[in-house]
């Protein structure tokens, strides 16, 4: 004789099937989320390289360009970035940069130029127009760039010292002839 059992007393295939699917279907949710937090992470950290990358090769050709403009028998800024590789002026081969630098924001080889006022180059930009992370805590050499909105604003230009005014004639202190009687 067979015993016939109840439905209600243990789950069907087909209910098992079922908790096993909605188990799989909870675990693959909470593993992308856990997948999209890390690949946000990862985004954020590989810009904060670039964007460290970006103010090392700024400040790389701000130097180039202020090397080329003291260097010369006149002083002028270079008139394109492939002058900073050769200096055109110089009869044998001088360097100020060993090879020109990739804009590491965009990726390519094109960067704004920061003009002088003798038509030279005086200094380069990103071209980008993304929101920097950093806006502030930089360097004294790049103060300017604090609170910026856009990479673009960042310039790394060379401007010269303005030449320091010559202090006013004035009578030697501290001599014994020319100090009062007391």
């Amino acid at each position: 004789m067979r015993t016939v059992r109840s439905r209600t007393s243990h789950p069907s295939a087909r209910q098992q099937r079922g908790f096993t699917y909605l188990t799989a279907l909870f675990i693959l949710t909470i593993l992308a989320g856990g997948l999209a937090l890390a690949g946000e992470v990862w985004q954020t950290s590989a810009m904060r390289e670039r964007e460290a990358e970006l103010l090392h090769v700024g400040n790389e050709y701000r130097k180039a360009v202020e090397r080329y403009y003291l260097s010369g028998p006149q002083r002028q800024y270079p008139r394109e970035l492939a002058d900073l590789i050769k200096d055109p002026r110089q009869p044998g081969t001088v360097r100020y940069l060993r090879r020109l630098y990739p804009d590491p924001i965009t990726g390519k080889d094109e960067w704004g130029v920061v003009k002088a006022a003798d038509g030279g180059i005086a200094g380069v930009y990103s071209l980008s127009e993304a929101a920097p992370l950093k806006v502030a805590g930089f360097a004294v050499r790049d103060a300017s760039f604090e609170g910026k909105k856009r990479y673009a604003d960042w310039q790394f230009a060379f401007a010269p010292a303005s030449p320091a005014a010559s202090p006013a004639a004035s009578p030697a202190s501290g001599s014994a002839a020319s100090s009062p009687p007391k």
